[in-house]
């Protein structure tokens, strides 16, 4: 039995592809596998290709997603086309039999450079004429793939026949004989399965009925025929309760515990589902008691989200918005106001690829030195970066707490991989968790009130409506908040504004703003950041199996940036034994890095299509620099 599962599932965005994801997930995790699961879509609602990338592992923890698959469920023609070269040798390809005449030139959905680059590749394997019988026999006979054909039209009649439902009814089932496949090729538990059903189909009782016997009987017919071959070995479960959740759900969790009140935002791929799911919890309850409200708003444009967020947070209310790199650009000069004024707000920036609009649904970690620097004019702010999904949890309450203990505007960092990314997780130890407010005054004595002291950079903060009477201004100001463009006043204000971020980056623990893990004695070193913390910590294990002895730096806080720390670890290395990975093309935080410490890398891998770094490519790309003295290598799996 395999320790590990990989599967890929595609069809066109909008026919339930998702639902996969949805019951597969929970279903083996609630038996205590690690989950991992990514979706890869279009930004179009409907018809565009899309798939799910998961694996499911026996390690009971979440492991990286790598190529070739041991399974492909194809929803239509398309999948079959664009993934034929994911699959292992001895594989299973599931495939809808009625597409089998469908050529390649028939795929109107297709972006024209993918099918020029198939039809060459077909060419060059003999697979004429390129239709999907003819792919279908290549991978049978030459790769070596188990083809598992079906009729989901006659499928669909028994569906029909059975429960009464219209052509179009059955239609949206597609997704269960993919569900129930993959079930019975692996000997997935039915009473776990049924639970992964019930997680998504438990509010509509008769779907839930349909789903249930459909799923079942293509899992029983399945392993009637074919066995169990993909059963994977008995999880080693490392915690006793879990949590299935996305990088977005994670935030939004932690958001909640952390002791949000107000989230304003303007729909935005992919940061839009923390707000949804916020939405959800507006009114907070235990036991029928009510722990207060969070007040969620849909603004009209993200100008409009960051200065309502400067509102609340000067009520004295724990205050948030979530965007993307759009979004955020509309939202610097606010950024700015609120940097001048000490205002304590949160800005949850999923990066996607850019520039402009860009790849709008794929990921990307370009935006870090704009984040940096973002607004005109010199201020502090903080810049957190998450690595996982449990990482994303404990860094939404801790973004509050330093917004309000050092007063300073703080931005959460995150990649559209791990916002879409779906993982089983601990549930989070909230023993731990704590709530810094700062000096937050809600009752204060009436009258003039100097809210920005010369001689402290972090002083009192006493909220709109305590009794102080404050003044806050886009313009330099004095003291007492009154605009004052004196050169003197200059100077010592801008100089109090950045004793804020001394004073965070001595007090702030370096542990906690980067760790490194692997061997004390490695000879190979990775730097990265954010979601590349997942690949990365396999790939120093299977790099270990390679004979390079690796390991990983992983920087949590880009700003205040941990120099120390980091100047320490780099120190221990040959500059030539250092590699920056990053999905980016300049290599970003390598550049801050320099600018902060004096190092200079050297080496790179970089991924800037859109896609993940899979564990297999970043294997690949560091045994190409260590071995064959590259400097440089551009990852581009996926499609």
């Amino acid at each position: 039995m395999a320790s590990d599962l990989h599967l890929l599932v595609g069809g066109a965005q909008g026919s339930g592809l998702e639902t996969t994801m949805q019951v597969l997930a929970p279903a083996y995790a609630s038996l205590g596998y690690g989950v991992m699961a990514n979706r890869e879509y279009f930004s179009n609602i409907v018809g565009r290709h899309s798939y799910i990338h998961m694996r499911i592992s026996s390690s009971g923890e979440p492991k990286a997603l790598q190529y070739p698959v041991d399974f492909i469920g194809a929803m239509d023609a398309e999948s079959v086309f664009t993934h034929y070269d994911d699959i292992r040798e001895g594989g299973f390809l599931l495939y809808d039999m009625g597409t089998a005449r469908t050529r390649l030139v028939q795929i109107a959905s297709m972006e024209p450079d993918l099918r020029n680059r198939l039809l060459e590749n077909f060419k060059k394997l003999g697979i004429q004429p390129p239709t999907v019988e003819s792919v279908v026999s290549y991978l049978e006979k030459d790769v070596g793939v188990n083809v598992i054909g079906l009729s989901f039209t006659a499928l669909f009649e028994v569906l029909i026949k059975k429960h009464g439902l219209t052509r179009a009814q059955a239609q949206r089932f597609r997704s269960s004989i993919l569900i129930g496949a993959i079930a019975g090729l692996s000997g997935l538990d039915r009473e776990a399965l049924e639970l992964g059903l019930e997680k998504r189909f438990g509010s509509r009782p008769k779907v839930l009925e349909i789903n249930k016997d459909f799923v079942a009987s293509v899992a029983d017919e399945i392993e009637r025929e074919y066995g169990t071959p993909l059963k994977l070995a008995e999880p080693k479960a490392p915690y006793s309760e879990y949590v299935v959740a996305s990088g977005n759900d994670a935030v939004a969790m932690g958001k909640i515990v952390g002791g949000v009140r107000y989230q304003a935002y303007y729909p935005i791929t992919p940061a839009s589902d923390e707000s949804v799911l916020l939405e959800a919890y507006e009114g907070l309850k235990i036991d029928g008691e009510s722990l207060g409200s969070i007040a969620i708003l849909q603004t009209e444009d993200e100008i409009a989200a960051i200065s309502s967020v400067i509102g609340a947070a000067l009520t004295g209310a724990r205050s948030s918005t979530a965007t993307s790199g759009p979004g955020f650009s509309l939202m610097v000069e606010a950024l700015g106001w609120a940097g001048k004024n000490d205002v304590p707000i949160v800005v949850t920036y999923y990066q996607r690829g850019g520039p402009s609009t860009g790849l709008p649904t794929r990921g990307s970690q370009s935006d870090l030195l704009f984040t940096l620097f973002a607004s005109h004019g010199e201020f502090p702010r903080m810049i957190l970066s998450s690595g996982d999904h449990l990482e994303a949890f404990y860094d939404a309450i801790e973004a509050y707490n330093l917004a309000e203990k050092y007063q300073m505007p703080v931005i959460h960092l995150l990649d559209k991989f791990l916002a879409n990314m779906v993982a089983s997780m601990p549930i989070p130890d909230l023993e731990g968790v704590r709530i810094e407010r700062g000096e937050t005054i809600f009752e204060a004595p009436r009258g003039p009130f100097k809210r920005f002291p010369r001689d402290k950079p972090i002083a009192p903060r006493p909220v709109l409506g305590s009794g102080a009477i404050t003044w806050y201004t886009g313009d330099e100001h004095d003291e007492y908040g009154h605009i004052d463009e004196d050169p003197v006043n200059r100077n010592i204000m801008y100089e109090r504004r950045w004793k804020k971020m001394e004073i965070a980056d001595k007090e702030i623990p370096e542990e906690f703003r980067a760790k490194y893990y692997g061997p004390e004695d490695a000879k190979v070193l990775l730097v990265g950041w954010g979601s590349v913390k997942i690949p990365a910590l396999e790939a120093i294990e299977v790099l270990g199996e390679e004979g390079v002895r690796a390991a990983y730096l992983h920087v949590r806080m880009l700003s205040p940036l941990p120099k120390r720390l980091i100047s320490d670890v780099l120190s221990r290395f040959d500059p030539e034994n250092v590699i920056a990975v990053e999905a980016n093309y300049l290599g970003q935080a390598s550049k801050l890095i320099t600018m902060e410490t004096g190092f200079l890398f050297k080496k790179f891998v970089l991924k800037w299509t859109g896609r993940p770094i899979y564990l297999n490519e970043l294997v690949e790309g560091v045994l190409d620099i260590v071995k064959n003295g590259r400097s440089r290598v551009v990852l581009s799996y996926g499609k």
